[in-house]
């Protein structure tokens, strides 16, 4: 049996990176309807690329240099990942007849848009396939709900982790939230990888609750998606499961810093999601939670978490 031409699309990288890029991926698929489209992504996020109706097949790809592209040249090959050079020298390594990308001066043959720091990263790779005249709609962002109940339902889902220091907001804070919001009443859930278990324990035990309420370490991804889409709120800072909330619908309150919401956050007309930013920008790498974040207090959380759920009981 033939096997039909692919398009390779290279995203080598985490949750919300994976997120962000849903409406071009579903512009790749609207303008290749017939072909395979294959998505190079780490193999930790399967369960999630399974409800991408965009993508066929995952090809597992842990990081840059480790794309091993197995059958014939793709017809198409597309670099949501990066500026370069390291991912065009990727996917140029699997012999594309067509290669879409940004343009990398260490490529001056290969043609590509021109890298802008200043964009949202939903319309980054909108505007790149753009590029290529395919339309590309930046609100197709939301993806069905995964099947089966949550281990949570109706739970107020709190992640206190981000993967660099900087966007971390203090423990001590999320641990006031936490015990204001179980003594209003709510299930509160503590979330994270295994690497986070002893925050969430040290939080829940800050807010006096038992551990059963940390599922740090507990819940795969297709566990903590269904965790999130039946969730009634989310509190969380600049993560991928900020992200999670956007791609359900679930309401949200995002505790920003140090990058601006308008390159990372959610939709601004989709008002369940409530961002909170102190207008400082920095280095969201740093090894310190950015001061920014930290001029966020535990009282103007608590007001907008309280906030979202009234919302959300009158909205139904």
């Amino acid at each position: 049996m033939a096997v039909s031409p692919a398009v390779l699309v290279l995203r080598a990288l985490g949750l919300g990176d994976l997120l962000t890029a849903v409406p071009a991926l579903r512009a790749l698929r609207a303008a290749h309807p017939d072909d395979r489209l294959v998505l190079a992504a780490p193999e930790a996020l399967r369960d999630l690329v399974a409800l991408i109706d965009a993508v066929d097949e995952l090809l597992p790809t842990p990081g840059l240099g480790e794309l091993a592209w197995p059958g014939p040249p793709p017809k198409l090959a597309v670099n949501l990942h990066g500026s370069g050079p390291e991912s065009v020298h990727d996917l140029l390594q699997a012999d594309p007849a067509e290669l879409l990308t940004h343009h990398h001066p260490d490529f001056p043959d290969v043609p590509g848009l021109e890298w802008r720091d200043d964009v949202h990263e939903v319309d980054r790779w909108c505007r790149l396939v753009e590029y290529a005249h395919l339309p590309a709609d930046r609100s197709a962002l939301r993806l069905p709900v995964p099947p089966g109940p949550g281990p949570a339902p109706d739970a107020v889902v709190v992640h206190p982790g981000a993967a660099f220091p900087a966007r971390r907001w203090p423990p001590e804070r999320f641990a006031v939230v936490v015990r204001a919001l179980a003594a209003a009443g709510h299930r509160v859930v503590l979330t994270g990888s295994s690497g986070e278990r002893d925050l969430c324990r040290s939080i829940a035990g800050r807010a006096g609750l038992v551990d059963d309420v940390v599922l740090a370490g507990r819940t795969g991804l297709a566990d903590l998606a269904a965790l999130v889409a039946g969730a009634a709120l989310v509190v969380c800072g600049d993560t991928g499961v900020g992200h999670l909330a956007t791609a359900f619908g679930t309401p949200s309150v995002l505790l920003f810093g140090p990058t601006p919401p308008r390159l990372w956050g959610p939709p601004p007309d989709a008002r369940q999601h409530v961002v909170l930013w102190a207008g400082n920008v920095g280095d969201p790498h740093g090894e310190e939670p950015d001061g920014g974040l930290l001029l966020l207090g535990e009282e103007r959380v608590l007001a907008a978490t309280r906030a979202a759920l009234e919302a959300r009981v009158a909205h139904g």
